[in-house]
């Protein structure tokens, strides 16, 4: 099964495991490796290239995704893309895409690591014996058995996280939007709502990725909610917990250590919270692993080959409409909604009024699982021939957002005569336009236009001319002539089951009308279509 996305160039831009190269190369894309580059020398080098590969140093701004003309994804050996600018690879339809299990193990073994160390003063008394000293009273611990920890992000990590710290006797409680309660309860933590979280803790570890809603979420306030003495413990990202109000957290004893391996600004130039002798800190480590390294530089190249096969999509962060299109089925259905929204922008283009609203409604079981896809086909279909517009499935529902589009769609159970059928109306100035549209035999076909209904279903290959007139005897031959007289034949026709009243009629020519106004004289509208 081939890939709509074809990746044949990719840079790696850091250092990544060589296995990364070695599975890239063997199937056939050309790698390039060039590590530690400015940003001014990544905008320069980034043009030529498919692919970029990055760990967590490239900044892979707005202002770099702006200069990769040719870029269709950008893999992010490890889990968080806080480095990379998720919304500007969006709006130019590149593929953000993670390792979403890589580091996993890596990132829960060191938030274990990090909280028994803040129960035992391990790096201190560390310390302590290299300075010459042997003082056990200084150092004095405290047991984790029967203590709660509080997991905030109860995904991949915070569960390995609380299976670990179960074995060592602590409760385990936790906060998360996504995961239901009752699959947390299935791995031993009882979720709740955060308010009722921060009283009960003992610790707390955080495990969300820094979006708006997580920045600051451990701050003066919530600290204040929590035990006296509190300890806390971020393997995740830096910023979310409020460093400064951590810090007066630790002075004050409200919080009784902190484990921190993550920054706001790494490394940190404000050293008050590394030098603190209540804090253990590392230089990001979470990934820092063979086995992770190893294990996401693998995974990142494997997941490029599998999209770029046809096989699936894992770890797409911005382009979960694609992860249902890797069958011939859907890719089908793809060209179907692409040509329905083509033929419908040159049927409203006469408006000269920008479009306001689309619908597209599937029916049939075979459409069940493909509206969303279907309903980014269309509308790449409807913004294809926008100048300055690059239309994908990944960044077209953004653009339509810009252009102050509504969309709505749905889907509806066949009747039994039309399975597998799109149905598309768009509104521009006032007008609706209306089409409708199947796969048969593998290819796209059009069975209505504007409420008429072709007696036979149109194949939608090749140069179609559409036209809106009245019945009449004549009106073939006149139009034929018409045509010949411009060095344009005439292969197929298609007319409507109807007979009455002002029609829309279907023609296959050999070549493109250069000027649709040549028709004025004889039809009411036009439009044409090429696959």
């Amino acid at each position: 099964m081939a890939s709509i996305i074809s990746i044949k160039t990719v840079l790696i831009s850091e250092s990544v495991d060589p296995r990364c190269r070695t599975i890239l190369e063997e199937h056939g894309i050309r790698v390039t490796e060039k590590h530690n580059m400015k940003k001014d020398e990544l905008i320069a080098e980034i043009k030529v290239y498919d692919g970029l590969v990055v760990r967590s140093a490239t900044k892979v701004t707005a202002d770099v995704i702006n200069a990769a003309s040719n870029l269709k994804i950008i893999g992010r050996a490890g889990t968080g893309v806080d480095n990379v600018d998720v919304d500007a690879a969006t709006r130019k339809g590149i593929i953000v895409m993670n390792t979403p299990s890589g580091n996993t193990i890596s990132a829960a073994e060191l938030t274990c690591a990090l909280l028994m160390s803040l129960s035992r003063n391990v790096p201190q008394a560390v310390m302590s014996m290299k300075a010459g000293n042997w003082d056990r009273k200084k150092f004095m611990g405290a047991e984790l058995y029967g203590k709660v920890l509080g997991i905030v992000g109860l995904g991949r990590i915070g569960k390995e996280v609380a299976q670990r710290m179960q074995s060592f006797g602590m409760k385990t409680i936790g906060y998360d939007p996504i995961t239901p309660p009752q699959v947390s309860a299935s791995w031993g933590v009882e979720q709740m709502s955060l308010e009722q979280l921060w009283p009960q803790c003992d610790y707390i570890t955080v495990h969300t990725p820094l979006m708006p809603s997580t920045v600051g979420l451990l701050n003066d306030e919530t600290f204040a909610k929590c035990k006296k003495g509190v300890k806390v413990v971020n393997c995740a990202r830096g910023g979310i917990i409020d460093e400064a109000a951590l810090l007066r957290a630790l002075e004050s004893g409200q919080c009784g250590g902190a484990g921190l391996d993550v920054f706001v600004e790494e490394p940190p130039q404000d050293r008050s919270l590394v030098n603190h002798p209540n804090v253990i800190s590392c230089p990001h480590l979470g990934a820092s692993t063979k086995e992770a390294q190893a294990r996401c530089g693998e995974d990142i190249a494997l997941q490029i080959v599998d999209m770029v096969k046809g096989n699936n999509l894992v770890g797409a962060v911005n382009a979960q409409v694609l992860a249902s299109t890797f069958s011939q089925e859907s890719h089908q259905l793809i060209k179907l909604g692409e040509a329905v929204g083509a033929v419908l922008k040159s049927c409203s283009s006469g408006s000269n009024k920008p479009l306001s609203h689309v619908q597209i409604t599937t029916q049939g079981d075979i459409m069940k699982s493909s509206t969303g896809y279907m309903t980014a086909a269309v509308l790449v279909g409807l913004f294809n021939s926008e100048s300055g517009c690059c239309p994908n499935l990944i960044n077209v529902l953004s653009l339509a957002k810009e252009s102050g589009i509504m969309v709505n769609q749905s889907h509806c159970v066949s009747d039994g005569a039309a399975s597998g059928v799109c149905k598309v109306e768009v509104k521009a100035d006032g007008c609706s336009y209306k089409a409708s549209g199947s796969v048969q035999g593998g290819v796209p076909v059009l069975l209505e236009l504007n409420d008429c209904v072709f007696r036979q279903p149109v194949s939608l290959t090749g140069n179609l001319l559409f036209f809106k007139a009245s019945a009449s005897p004549q009106l073939l031959s006149s139009v034929a002539g018409l045509l010949a007289s411009k060095g344009v034949e005439i292969e197929s026709f298609s007319a409507p089951a109807d007979r009455t009243g002002d029609l829309w009629y279907c023609v296959g020519v050999s070549s493109p009308l250069l000027d649709l106004g040549v028709l004025k004289p004889m039809v009411k509208a036009a439009a044409q279509f090429t696959a």
